[in-house]
């Protein structure tokens, strides 16, 4: 099943380079949505509020670095 979500307002982070490798995020009353910048039409990634915000945390805690070589 395809939604389409032309109703939101995509943004990407103003530290985002100018190579375009990035995703932009779009925020409704029940989710937070995240895509590949380089692809508006490709899949959309939903989360509800906590989940975002568990994926955040995890992020600015390293939880997703990759391991030292």
């Amino acid at each position: 099943m395809r939604v389409q979500y032309n109703d939101v307002t995509w943004r990407k982070s103003t530290r985002s380079g100018a190579a375009g490798h990035c995703v932009e995020i779009a925020e409704t009353v029940a989710a937070v949505l995240v895509r590949d910048s380089k692809d508006a039409d490709g899949p959309v990634l939903r989360f509800a509020a906590p989940g975002w915000r568990g994926f955040i945390a995890g992020v600015r805690d390293g939880e997703f670095d990759r391991p030292p070589a």
